[in-house]
């Protein structure tokens, strides 16, 4: 998709996270309190990315989510921006950047916390799967 299609399709605040890579603000963004259940998916391409499943409260006001539905959708990378290092969280297909993994996450579950802007991410409520194309994802919503 170029440039300027994604202009078109994003709002300014997705095109400058997803390809930017800014941060959206703390506990003023979409899903950092959000707590229904269904799947996060890239909001340029709409891979599945995240189960609401694995989403937790860190307290840091993004989303944050103990690991990816799939290793392979995602990919890490040094991200020494800000005088930090860091490692970078970005969609494997459409490049979009999605925020930051940090290993202070629920020992429990991993260690793990992907710290995820809201901007980067569309929620499919777990209802909505079937109608949204993404039915081979309702195991990972079983009905309650």
């Amino acid at each position: 998709m170029s440039t300027q299609d994604l202009r078109k399709k994003l709002t300014p605040l997705q095109f400058a996270v997803t390809q930017q890579a800014a941060t959206e603000p703390p506990f003023q963004n979409e899903f950092w309190d959000h707590h229904g259940e269904g799947l996060y998916v890239d909001v340029v391409s709409g891979t599945p990315l995240f189960s609401s499943r694995d989403k937790y409260d860190s307290g840091c006001g993004w989303p944050s989510f103990t690991k990816p539905l799939q290793a392979d959708v995602v990919k890490e990378s040094q991200d020494l921006s800000h005088g930090m290092v860091r490692t970078e969280v970005r969609s494997q297909d459409a490049n979009s950047h999605l925020g930051h993994l940090f290993p202070d996450g629920p020992v429990e579950a991993g260690g793990l916390r992907y710290c995820i802007n809201s901007a980067s991410l569309r929620f499919i409520p777990k209802e909505d799967l079937e109608r949204e194309g993404y039915r081979p994802f309702e195991s990972y919503h079983p009905q309650s």
